[in-house]
């Protein structure tokens, strides 16, 4: 079979198999929005004495104000009502709510990804801590993370990291950070050290071991095999272990925004939407949080390409 390239080869490697799995959900999703909001017609019709053809009914569950699931064309309007429509800087523009939530979503992810390199880094060279450090960070993992975002969120709180700066900083952008953007990013880390951590010790530990009988034979010190054999050959696994958790630190960014009431954020967007039953806010917060996220892994998977190609890596 010919290998495709080009135009052609994107299209039927990447742009058809996407587009075929977005179409069958957005046909589930009509199909659920018509049968979730059906009943609050019918209801309706019942009220008022009247019957209501099956087209009426199928336009009016597409219309619904407070749908119970709303249709994509309505999140689809509302995002584009939120972004292009609204000043960045409105608190009712998405772009301004995500913004908020990259920022604690960007600063975990780095402390994140560092912690588990430093992690992987120190199992891989130490047996004593291969044994006693893994089972926690696996075992950390078991527990949700929305228990543990509102006690942490409580504990910094009434902490405030912020009084142990220098008077210099107060009512800086670093103040600012400490005090409310770094309590968020340490949810968000929380949950994205674990696959770096995991990646990376595999990935450390993938050089065959007659490479690293060679660099012994050459009388290598142990940072000259990490930096000439480890690293590079656990550059793949820690990309791909960055794709998860670049992800994943999102989410702990909207859940490290739940519990303290936030005003800004996609997590705050989420809030005033349960509270006033907007739906289709919470709807598009949602969508919203997911093209984030599936940017996010793109740009990490473009790094990932260029870092490679540097290296004489094919993928």
């Amino acid at each position: 079979m010919r290998e495709r390239t080009g135009l052609s080869g994107i299209f039927y490697d990447r742009v058809l198999p996407v587009g075929t799995v977005v179409a069958v959900i957005v046909v589930a999703w009509y199909a659920f929005a018509v049968l979730l909001n059906a009943p609050f017609e019918r209801d309706q019709a019942a009220r008022a004495g009247t019957e209501i053809s099956t087209s009426q009914l199928v336009s009016n569950t597409m219309a619904q104000d407070r749908p119970v699931l709303p249709a994509p064309h309505q999140v689809a309007s509302e995002i584009w009502e939120t972004t292009a429509l609204k000043k960045i800087t409105s608190k009712r523009s998405l772009v301004y709510h995500g913004w908020i939530t990259l920022y604690s979503t960007l600063m975990g992810f780095v402390l994140g990804t560092g912690l588990g390199i430093l992690l992987a880094v120190l199992i891989v060279h130490s047996n004593i801590l291969d044994k006693s450090l893994m089972p926690w960070i696996i075992t950390s993992q078991t527990i949700p993370i929305l228990a543990i975002a509102p006690m942490l969120i409580v504990v910094l709180n009434a902490i405030d990291l912020s009084r142990f700066l220098p008077d210099a900083l107060a009512g800086t952008h670093v103040e600012y950070i400490v005090k409310d953007v770094l309590p968020k990013a340490l949810i968000s880390a929380y949950l994205s050290f674990f696959p770096v951590a995991v990646g990376m010790v595999k990935g450390l530990r993938s050089p065959d071991v007659m490479h690293l009988d060679l660099m012994r034979t050459y009388n290598s010190s142990r940072s000259q095999v990490f930096w000439k054999l480890r690293w590079p050959s656990a550059v793949p696994f820690l990309f791909t272990s960055m794709k998860v958790a670049v992800a994943i630190s999102l989410v702990g960014a909207i859940v490290g925004e739940l519990p303290t009431g936030a005003v800004a954020g996609l997590g705050a967007r989420l809030l005033t939407g349960s509270y006033y039953g907007q739906t289709i806010q919470i709807w598009s917060a949602l969508v919203s949080a997911a093209v984030l996220a599936a940017m996010l892994v793109m740009l990490v998977d473009l790094s990932s390409r260029i870092v490679m190609n540097r290296m004489g890596m094919a993928r």
